[in-house]
């Protein structure tokens, strides 16, 4: 991690008072886990800090129900304007759908290790060979001389371990595991945050999850596994678009799949030619954000989303073509 940079954005962060933290849409555990231990780590500081996310992205996904999120707002402050707005895990800036966040000459901080960051803020701190966001946030600390405590460290654990699927993805490193002990060290209880994210989960989310199996398809041409769920789906088994959150992991399982992929509707939309679509790659050499851009999205080599207005065939002839250009 560059040194350079990491002490550039701590001076950013000493020298203001008063900050607003955000970070993209539908957020997961990485985007989660930032925000609060940014936050934690300004609070220590002495620093003016709220957490805010648009209005439409709550409820947030229950496996995150532990996470203490209550003081995330969907309620921009009257004092917006004497903020620096500071975005956490957010790629592109198009991915905070609140204008009055991007506009009126605010000052902007970026901290985030998508490789394919557009460098929106005045100051950038991208790491791109961080496994996470959540990573960056614990140096950051460091720099700052925030001594962490578990109230810190659990979010920032629960950021590193979603992004790295566990410890099992191909962005785990030796530095993460270094980070992972720290923060242990700090009193996180691994079992307890495990038994939160993974068990007691609502029966719903098993029958949605069975939709998805039922549906499974394979294109062996180019090692493709697909589902989709529809909105009958959703309305049928009770659930929520943040149910189907992972749904798309248990493809890197299936023997030769070199892409999993999930598309299903969206319940915000409420219309059935409008698809969310989650991408996960197995293969070294399929790198999905490249596939992601093509479609207007966007997210990281092994795992990458975005929206679609094209029928089912239509999409699955496409991605095979991209998925078969790499190969």
């Amino acid at each position: 991690m560059g040194a350079d940079g990491l002490a550039q954005m701590a001076d950013e962060l000493r020298g203001a008072d008063k900050f607003l933290l955000t970070t993209h849409l539908n957020p997961d555990g990485d985007a989660l886990g930032s925000l609060l231990g940014m936050h934690g780590v300004l609070r220590a500081l002495g620093k003016d800090a709220v957490m805010f996310l648009a209005a439409d992205q709550f409820p947030l996904p229950e496996e995150f129900h532990a996470m203490p999120l209550e003081e995330v707002s969907s309620d921009i402050p009257s004092d917006i304007g004497e903020r620096v707005v500071v975005f956490l895990d957010c790629g592109n800036i198009d991915r905070m759908p609140v204008e009055e966040l991007k506009t009126g000459g605010r000052r902007i901080l970026d901290i985030d290790h998508h490789h394919d960051n557009t460098r929106f803020g005045d100051v950038n701190l991208v790491v791109a060979d961080a496994s996470s966001t959540a990573e960056i946030v614990f140096h950051l600390a460091e720099a700052l001389d925030v001594a962490l405590d578990v109230a810190i460290a659990e979010p920032l654990y629960i950021g590193l371990m979603t992004d790295t699927g566990r410890f099992m993805y191909e962005n785990t490193s030796p530095e993460s595991h270094r980070v992972a002990a720290r923060l242990v060290e700090a009193g996180v209880d691994v079992p307890k945050v495990y038994r939160d994210m993974f068990e007691g989960l609502p029966a719903r989310r098993l029958l949605l999850l069975g939709r998805a199996l039922t549906r499974l398809q394979r294109y062996e041409d180019v090692g493709l596994t697909l589902t989709n769920l529809e909105l009958a789906d959703f309305r049928e088994t009770e659930t929520v678009e943040a149910d189907a959150e992972g749904v798309v992991d248990y493809f890197r399982a299936v023997e030769n799949t070199a892409v999993g992929a999930l598309v299903r509707a969206r319940l915000t939309d409420g219309d059935e030619s409008s698809y969310k679509v989650s991408l996960r790659a197995t293969d070294d050499r399929v790198d999905v954000s490249i596939i992601a851009r093509e479609f207007g999205g966007g997210g990281h080599r092994q795992a990458a989303g975005f929206f679609t207005e094209l029928s089912l065939d239509q999409f699955v002839e496409q991605l095979r073509t991209h998925i078969g250009a790499q190969l």
